[in-house]
């Protein structure tokens, strides 16, 4: 990549984007953020404690500002928050700032992943499995959308995945901004 470019990663929570957003950021030198730390970082409280205090609601006015902060800075690696591609400004943003890459995983993975996770509200039901399927049903139509690339994570590790992402992204690093291209379905990277 000649010049700093942008790199947004979207998907459900236990998709991997912390993990192999942290990787591929050191490989391509730019800057790691996740927008849930970031979130923590500005408010001094944990996500788990905002949903207890404002509701989702207010939990994603915050995660609105911060993705609109975030996605103007150059040269960074995003992990967005999952439910982050719900709001149509951030959507525009993410779409317009930088290259998005969808990482999907399936619910096998999914719940696996995040069995022992309790720091994810959305998940604190009796039926996690349910809700994750009924979040996919509910995202992976957007996610897909907005993505100019998607990766599935099932059956490789880290590094598989940021190598896929590298291949993926550098063979049409510079038809970012190309309209006609949004509208056809993105490329997916399988095992």
């Amino acid at each position: 990549m000649k010049e700093p470019v942008n790199l947004f990663l979207v998907g459900l929570m236990g998709a991997g984007k912390t993990t192999i957003g942290r990787q591929l950021a050191r490989r391509l030198k730019l800057t790691f953020i996740d927008s849930d730390v970031e979130i923590e970082t500005r408010t001094g409280a944990n996500i788990p404690w905002i949903f207890d205090i404002e509701g989702e609601k207010g939990f994603r006015k915050r995660e609105r500002d911060v993705i609109d902060d975030l996605t103007q800075r150059q040269g960074i690696v995003l992990a967005t928050g999952g439910g982050a591609v719900l709001d149509k400004r951030n959507r525009t943003h993410l779409l317009e700032r930088g290259v998005v890459i969808y990482l999907y995983t399936s619910i096998e993975q999914l719940v696996k992943r995040t069995a022992k996770d309790r720091n994810r509200p959305l998940l604190q039901t009796g039926d996690p499995r349910t809700q994750l399927e009924e979040l996919l049903t509910e995202r992976d139509p957007i996610y897909r959308e907005i993505a100019d690339l998607v990766v599935e994570t099932d059956n490789r590790n880290v590094l598989a995945t940021v190598k896929a992402i590298i291949s993926g992204i550098s063979k049409n690093p510079d038809d970012k901004n190309n309209a006609a291209k949004k509208k056809q379905r993105p490329r997916a990277l399988k095992q």
